[in-house]
C-alpha cells in the first residue's frame, strides 16, 4: 500500500542553493529506481527556510529497499551533507491552526 511522506531539511548556513538542488533531484531518483508512486511531488519553504518535500511512496517495502539501494544512498548522503532533518513540530507555527507555508517550484 503507498505511503505519504513528508520529509523536512533544514539547510546548513550557507547551503540554501545546494539543498534546493539535491531536492529538485530525490523525486525524480526516486522514480527511476521504482520506489515512489506517479503522483506529484510538493516541496513548500517553511518560514524559516526549512523544505518540506512531501511525496509518495509505493509501498513500505520501497521505503525498506531505498535504505539498501546505493544510488538512493547516495543521494542521501547529498542530504546530509547540506541539511539536518528537522520534525514537522519544529516549524514555525506548526503549533497553530493553518500554518503558512511557501510553494516551492521545482
Amino acid at each position: 500500500m503507498p505511503e505519504y511522506v513528508i520529509a523536512c531539511y533544514r539547510p546548513k548556513p550557507g547551503k540554501d542553493a545546494e539543498l534546493l538542488a539535491v531536492v529538485r533531484e530525490h523525486h525524480p531518483i526516486l522514480r527511476k529506481q521504482g520506489l515512489v508512486t506517479g503522483r506529484e511531488v510538493v516541496v513548500l519553504r517553511a518560514p524559516d527556510g526549512v523544505l518540506v518535500e512531501i511525496f509518495e511512496w509505493k509501498s513500505g517495502e520501497a521505503v525498506d529497499a531505498a535504505h539498501h539501494d546505493p544510488v538512493v544512498q547516495a543521494l542521501w548522503g547529498r542530504f546530509a551533507a547540506c541539511s539536518d532533518f528537522a520534525t514537522l513540530a519544529d516549524l514555525p507555527g506548526a503549533g497553530q491552526p493553518f500554518p503558512a507555508f511557501e510553494f516551492v517550484a521545482l
